[in-house]
């Protein structure tokens, strides 16, 4: 089956000194990584979608700034395409869904930030768009959230999302992910 990595936002804001710091991005990226290289490695399609904010009011991922640049951790190679965004959506004005039909994929592995806006949207429109869909939930991150006064931790909602998502999909540790692809690759 033709499977896409796509990896979503990882960009320098969200990490440590950024304009929107996130919980353990880090290790999330390193999983990412991992993911990337093993597509990398085998020939494997993937993308990265770059968040940029165009609203005159935006905090984070602004345009022309260093912050909205893909974080080292998961470094684009020239040659590998970027599909810059505006929206939470992967797939909302972009050329993500034509990129994948010309590679003529079946089935996406979605990592990315954050767990609860742009990995929920783009996973969830992936499945409206018949796509077979896999969350590497360790590659993932998310923030803690506010509504009233509660605060939920970002392990909570990052779960909550992720337990969502299996209405979509599969959700799988990154390594699961390597073992299901090589498994494949030996039929």
């Amino acid at each position: 089956m033709k499977t896409a990595l796509i990896i979503i936002d990882i960009q320098k804001d969200y990490f440590e000194g950024g304009k929107y710091p996130l919980v353990n991005p880090l290790a999330a990226a390193q999983n990412a990584y991992m993911l990337l290289q093993c597509f990398r490695e085998h020939g494997g399609h993937h993308v990265h979608v770059q968040h940029i904010a165009l609203e005159p009011d935006a905090t984070f991922l602004v345009k022309g700034e260093s912050g909205s640049d893909i974080h080292d951790s998961v470094a684009h190679f020239v040659g590998e395409p970027i599909v810059y965004k505006h929206e939470a959506n992967s797939f909302l004005n972009t050329n993500l869904l034509e990129l994948l039909k010309e590679w003529e994929v079946e089935r996406v592995v979605i990592c990315g930030m954050m767990t609860h806006m742009c990995v929920d949207a783009t996973a969830r429109a992936a499945a409206d768009l018949g796509f077979q869909v896999i969350i590497a939930e360790d590659a993932c991150a998310t923030r803690n959230l506010k509504y009233g006064e509660t605060t939920i931790p970002a392990d909570h909602v990052h779960k909550a999302f992720l337990a969502a998502l299996t209405s979509y999909g599969k959700v799988m540790k990154s390594t699961e992910i390597i073992a299901l692809l090589a498994a494949e690759m030996v039929k």
